[in-house]
């Protein structure tokens, strides 16, 4: 295994570890969030699913939630993309 697998490796188990924080809230809504991968690049991808994936709010959602948990917990993180944000 190279260094930048172990590298994205460990970003994916930190974003992971910081998603956990509001997952209770998205899974109350009937929804969640997956993290799709982390490149080599520190690139984060995503996706909303269940109801999150289909819900006005999402973009409010990602923001003030996801995004600012993610950047908070692991400010390697240079860019996040949603695959199917409204």
């Amino acid at each position: 295994m190279n260094t930048v697998d172990t590298n994205t490796e460990e970003l994916t188990l930190r974003v992971e570890a910081s998603l956990d924080s509001i997952r209770p809230y998205l899974e109350a809504d009937g929804g969640n969030i997956k993290v799709l991968e982390v490149t080599g690049d520190k690139i984060l991808k995503l996706e909303f699913v269940g109801n999150c994936g289909s819900c006005p709010m999402s973009t409010m959602t990602f923001k003030a939630g996801v995004e600012e948990a993610i950047r908070r917990s692991v400010p390697e993180i240079k860019s996040i993309e949603v695959a199917n944000l409204i």
